[in-house]
């Protein structure tokens, strides 16, 4: 029965790694899912609950793309794109900041699919009205592809993997963002001084500008524009009340990406048919039949060896516990897909018997771990397949020898220093006394926030009055 097991996982991982002949990810999973259902690996019941885990995830990340697809239409994410490059006003390195800031904001919200696919061709358009060569580009889109997957920490909408954990450990919508949102943004630092550092012989000192529209001009309907930013706040105060109201926060997210599609088809240039059927649909039958093959190392006892790790780790009380399952979800991830990965570990913390901070270290470390681990190699999350081929249809070749090294190089301080404010944070909510001085910090930051946001915009307004050749 092991031996079957791996060999049904294993050829459905490389089914869904290569696509012979163009299959669908859907129906590899879905086939591996069927050879363990006919061969006894798992029962219709394993397959029932399995079910049960994955729909609200899987849903939420539909609605999610949708949501983006729709936001893409009226030139969101042009209007935000050229805004923030504007606000460097020209400067090479703060541009390059920018993009990745903007880049962690979209991931955060949208989630990272979304940002690695929809932000990166932004920024290649952009690269002629900017006067660069092609080359140029690369650490910019680099920058894309590694930030939307770093910065995915934060809300369980902001990646699968989020949502399919909070889902298995009967996570909240709150409580995970309390969880997570203080390791997001040490891996966004992290993130900014690593890219920052490896591409800074390569980062032009200057941009040209002259040849770049305004913010104002990418708009491609005003009040389209106007309505996107109200059903977005909606969004996120229902996705927040969604854990007190126990409504499943998929339901909320369809909502909202049913008013955005609903809203944007009155105009006559956008097909809400059309972007409904764009929609990464196999995702529904990748997850469920993974999930399905995955359950069946479990039945077979291939787990067993993991959870016994993890047991070891979690003896050593919590530091080591989040270090150690970060790093080995990390691997992992990067070796065999995260999404398997992270399923795979997530089962085994469930019988690890871990209890209190110690089970949150686990569960969250392998959230980090699975959502960062996969930057490390081409085949370690299907979006880096897909933008690495998006980006050789425009001319830019990555080999996968380039990417595995600046990878790892980018991927292992990040994630250390991710595990290192997750362990912080953790252990700062079990002393009241730090909360304290945590929410006095946290409002100085936001309140400093504000007043540069306002800085920022009266000295937009100003310039707009200034030609850009003067």
């Amino acid at each position: 029965m092991a031996v079957i097991a791996a060999l049904i996982f294993l050829v459905t991982l490389v089914l869904v790694i290569w696509r012979p002949g163009g299959l669908g990810i859907g129906w590899s999973a879905c086939l591996g899912a069927l050879f363990a259902l006919f061969s006894g690996v798992v029962t219709l019941s394993d397959v029932a609950e399995v079910a049960g885990i994955v729909w609200n995830a899987t849903l939420a990340f539909i609605a999610m793309v949708l949501v983006s697809l729709a936001l893409e239409e009226i030139s969101f994410f042009d209007w935000a794109s050229l805004h923030v490059i504007r606000m460097a006003r020209g400067n090479g390195k703060r541009t390059f900041i920018s993009v990745i800031l903007l880049g962690a904001v979209i991931s955060a919200f949208f989630n990272n699919d979304g940002a690695i696919l929809i932000i990166t061709p932004i920024v290649l358009a952009m690269v002629p009205a900017l006067r660069l060569p092609k080359t140029a580009a690369i650490p910019f889109v680099v920058a894309c592809g590694f930030i939307a997957d770093a910065a995915s920490l934060p809300l369980a909408i902001s990646n699968l993997t989020n949502i399919m954990t909070a889902d298995l450990f009967g996570i909240g919508f709150a409580e995970y963002a309390s969880r997570m949102a203080v390791p997001n943004l040490f891996s966004i630092a992290a993130s900014v001084a690593v890219l920052s550092l490896c591409f800074r012989r390569r980062i032009p000192h200057r941009l040209d500008l002259t040849q770049l529209r305004t913010p104002g001009e990418a708009v491609r309907d005003k009040r389209l524009f106007r309505l996107s930013w109200a059903i977005l706040a909606v969004l996120a105060a229902a996705c927040f009340a969604s854990e007190w109201l126990a409504v499943p926060v998929s339901f909320v997210a369809l909502a909202a990406a049913a008013m955005l599609l609903a809203a944007v088809s009155r105009h006559p240039e956008i097909s809400a048919v059309r972007l409904i059927r764009s929609a990464p649909w196999g995702v529904l039958f990748f997850s469920f039949g993974m999930y399905v093959v995955v359950y069946g190392l479990r039945n077979a006892g291939l787990t067993d060896m993991l959870t016994g790790a993890i047991r070891g780790l979690a003896d050593h009380g919590l530091a080591a516990a989040a270090a150690g399952m970060g790093f080995l979800a990390a691997i992992l991830s990067a070796v065999m897909n995260n999404l398997p990965a992270m399923m795979t570990d997530a089962l085994a913390i469930r019988e690890s018997g871990a209890q209190g901070a110690v089970l949150e270290a686990l569960v969250y470390a392998n959230v980090i771990g699975a959502n960062l681990g996969p930057k490390m190699t081409p085949i370690g999350s299907l979006a880096t397949l897909l933008w690495l081929h998006m980006l050789s249809r425009r001319g830019i070749g990555i080999t996968w020898g380039y990417y595995c090294k600046v990878g790892v190089i980018l991927t292992i301080p990040t994630l250390a220093a991710s595990l290192a404010g997750l362990i912080l944070w953790l252990r700062a909510l079990r002393v009241p006394e730090a909360l304290g001085w945590l929410a006095g910090i946290a409002a100085v930051v936001l309140a400093a926030l504000a007043l540069a946001a306002v800085a920022g915009a009266a000295r937009n307004k100003k310039q707009r009055k200034i030609p850009l050749s003067r």
